[in-house]
């Protein structure tokens, strides 16, 4: 079993195996490709998304995680500001790079976002995934079981099966490794949280509550989804919905 100490060392920057940029490979896609065919539905602009004028400190000490939602439905224009703030996309530079509305590790960018829908205002409840680049979804399954399926690969949490939607954060490892090699395996935990903790405040803001969602059997999930669990693979995930009185 490998230590802390040892993992540590191994992914030092001068204890690694080169990296795939600095061999000269090129750059890996941005994002998954869209297949032919699939639904795709148009977001509002999340910058249209009106907002009150909020204090930031007041935003940061009322944020708590929430497990118990109402049976309200949240509209498209929340949903789509929800993931412009944990994975919009401000710009594609001539690299090419994405610079995104959250930090992470050499502008790597390595996850893709899906989506569980049970409550959303103009959407059927089902699976979906965030084409970020494209400001789009994309229709995965509508599929009725798929709910129970993912609540029970999340060790049955309620609050994945009665929240308003669901996010799941997709490791796209060679995103990361192409320039960090095994050290981006360190850099993807620490992108994760930086994702999730906008999607917290964002929520927040706008009378919704969230919970991050780390405790799941890796093996259901991924097989859920459809991927392998080492070249990409389910690293976290969060549940959203309104808030009570």
């Amino acid at each position: 079993m490998t230590t802390g100490n040892e993992y540590m060392r191994a992914s030092r920057p001068g204890v690694q195996p080169p990296s795939a940029q600095s061999l000269g490979v090129p750059y890996p896609p941005l994002e998954l490709p869209i297949p032919e065919g699939v639904r795709m539905i148009a977001l509002p602009k999340p910058k249209d998304f009106p907002l009150h004028n909020l204090d930031f400190k007041e935003l940061i000490e009322k944020r708590r995680t929430l497990r118990k939602y109402t049976e309200e439905a949240i509209s498209l224009q929340e949903l789509a500001f929800f993931l412009w703030a944990c994975q919009g996309v401000e710009r594609i530079t001539d690299k090419p790079v994405t610079f995104r509305t959250v930090p992470s590790a050499g502008s790597r960018h390595a996850f893709e976002t899906y989506i569980l829908v049970n409550r959303v205002d103009g959407l059927q409840p089902g699976l979906y995934r965030y084409a970020a680049i494209e400001h789009t979804l994309l229709e995965v399954t509508l599929d009725k079981e798929i709910n129970p399926i993912l609540t029970q690969a999340c060790l049955n949490q309620n609050q994945i099966a009665t929240s308003a939607v669901t996010f799941f954060w997709m490791a796209v490892v060679e995103r990361m490794t192409w320039r960090y090699s095994e050290r981006g395996y360190r850099y993807l935990f620490l992108d994760a949280g930086h994702v999730c903790q906008n999607l917290y405040l964002a929520a927040e803001a706008t009378g919704c509550g969230v919970c991050a969602i780390g405790a799941f059997d890796d093996d259901l999930l991924n097989a859920a989804f459809h991927v392998d669990g080492e070249t990409q693979f389910v690293l976290y995930g969060a549940t959203l919905g309104r808030r009570g009185e």
